[in-house]
């Protein structure tokens, strides 16, 4: 296979997809990660996309998803009829369960009862192919005001609530199947059950998305894409383009360059794991720019969030641009041209972006951004088609050190965003120690990975009365904002153990001599962001 320039030479896999059909709900992405969870890939479709184009796509089944819409509005999205006469088997969930009933002949009203959150359901019959293996009464997540009152000819119900006399309904012997209330969310206490009873039992899938079979396979795409060719991989050392680059590295060894650009504003020893770590676990071609002198100077005297972004983007793109020139140069004279460019893009940014159509040059939406049109490359985009959990499955599958692996996620611009104030070489060494101090904390407390990530943030602009050795201290305040989350979308603050939290401020307060005052913040997002900056 191979895919040219105006397409962003994506690499695809061959596996049949599941096809979630996307009718503007909240939960369409989690939807497909769940399926995932139960090794069977799936992909989001929008519910604009016509029947005869996805069943080009030959799915091995397809989910109609929830959606804000009710059946009755006009303009409400709607089902195509011959879907269900297609042979493909079929879930709806919530609003997709009551556009299937509308279409297939069954009765939906507005009764005016409503059923949002926690919601007590009555499985009426265990033998089913849905509900086989779960218990009778189960606690489900509900969110409609529309209800479907009769099931359509041929359907069985299987399940009600005290509000939806049809909370569920089955056509075994069509393959068709659908739910009123959300399965994909951990509030439904069967719900990843049903999902995965409707894939095995329902459409008789074979469950075959598994780290091996995912690194194996996208490493040949990548070396049929590829060819002879040269790569270059501007490697930050997070877990997505240490992934990429190693999946890249594995496909076609020595083509392939990494530039790593040093600009001061990393973490305690991030960037001798780069050279160190990533280096010894995957051998690949390495090119350090030590920046770190550039970037202080440019970032001077500048308080303002917004402009310290750009001038970091700005300086990354110069040093990066001349790195890429050197290398595109020295290969070019070893008659070995450079023409692709590696990117860490996943799969929530493709469907965020309405598909992910991409372009011969980098635009804005990807990784490394405002490179001049005089260089040009072909993208390859060997993420492109995994969620963040996968990417960690597949990085472990290819050997790389869980450090690199389960890094948390890190902005680009760095340390100079959780600095409120100007950055200076003298901020950034304390809030290095109060990071490094927190990273070790939650470590030890076997935390880190329960958690999406704890941004340490230096209030440089702001002092705060302390005492500290018996004499008035007059320090910085630094603000933990620990957050779970699955997607970085919506984030909800981490509840630490107070002993654990404790520890943390002692910690910091006597190591970090500049620090007298450490801060929670318990803002969830929305209506905050996950960094403060």
């Amino acid at each position: 296979m191979s895919q040219s320039a105006q397409t962003g030479a994506a690499v695809e896999l061959q596996a049949r997809p599941v096809l979630v059909v996307d009718f503007g709900a909240q939960y369409a992405q989690l939807i497909a990660r769940r399926v995932r969870e139960a090794a069977v890939y799936s992909e989001v479709v929008p519910h604009t996309m016509p029947l005869a184009q996805m069943l080009q796509r030959d799915p091995a089944a397809i989910i109609l998803s929830g959606g804000p819409s009710s059946v009755y509005e006009a303009g409400a999205p709607r089902v195509d009829p011959a879907l269900f006469s297609a042979g493909v088997p079929v879930l709806g969930i919530c609003y997709g369960f009551q556009a299937m009933a509308l279409a297939l002949g069954g009765e939906v009203a507005n009764t005016g009862r409503r059923e949002y959150g926690g919601t007590h359901a009555r499985v009426k019959a265990q033998d089913t192919t849905l509900f086989y293996g779960q218990t009778d009464e189960q606690s489900v997540w509900m969110s409609h005001g529309d209800s479907v009152q009769a099931a359509p000819p041929g359907f069985a119900v299987t399940a009600e609530t005290v509000g939806t006399p049809v909370a569920a309904f089955e056509d075994p012997q069509r393959r068709l199947y659908g739910l009123q209330w959300h399965p994909e969310v951990v509030q439904s206490t069967f719900g990843q059950r049903v999902i995965e009873n409707f894939l095995v039992r329902g459409a008789d899938l074979e469950r075959s998305w598994t780290p091996q079979n995912v690194a194996g396979e996208l490493v040949e795409r990548i070396r049929e894409q590829v060819g002879d060719a040269r790569v270059i991989c501007a490697l930050s050392g997070g877990v997505d383009s240490s992934v990429a680059a190693a999946l890249v590295q594995r496909a076609v060894g020595d083509q392939l360059t990494c530039v790593f650009v040093d600009h001061g504003l990393l973490r305690a020893g991030e960037a001798e794991q780069v050279e160190r770590d990533f280096v010894a676990a995957t051998g690949v071609d390495l090119v350090v720019v030590d920046a770190r002198a550039r970037f202080l100077d440019a970032l001077a005297g500048v308080s303002d969030p917004e402009a310290k972004r750009k001038i970091i983007g700005r300086e990354f793109i110069r040093v990066f641009e001349q790195a890429a020139r050197d290398v595109v140069g020295h290969a070019a004279q070893d008659g070995h041209p450079v023409r692709f460019l590696v990117q860490g893009t996943l799969y929530p940014d493709v469907v965020e972006s309405g598909g992910g159509e991409g372009a011969a040059n980098i635009k804005s939406h990807h990784n490394v951004a405002g490179l001049p049109d005089d260089l040009q490359f072909e993208l390859v985009e060997p993420l492109r088609l995994l969620f963040k959990d996968e990417v960690r499955a597949v990085g472990l599958e290819l050997g790389l050190p869980e450090a690199i692996v389960w890094r948390q996620p890190f902005p680009g611009p760095g340390l100079g965003i959780r600095i409120v104030g100007a950055v200076t070489a003298e901020r950034l060494t304390i809030l290095r120690a109060a990071d490094a101090i927190v990273r070790d904390e939650l470590s030890a407390a076997g935390l880190d990975r329960q958690i999406w990530q704890c941004p340490v943030v230096l209030l440089a602009d702001v002092r705060s009365v302390g005492v500290q050795g018996d004499e008035r201290s007059y320090g910085h305040p630094v603000v933990l904002r620990p957050v779970t989350s699955e997607d970085a979308m919506t984030a909800d603050w981490a509840r630490l153990p107070y002993e654990v939290l404790e520890q943390i401020s002692t910690r910091i307060t006597n190591e970090v001599r500049e620090v007298n005052r450490v801060v929670l913040d318990v803002t969830s997002k929305p209506p905050g962001t996950i960094e403060w900056e």
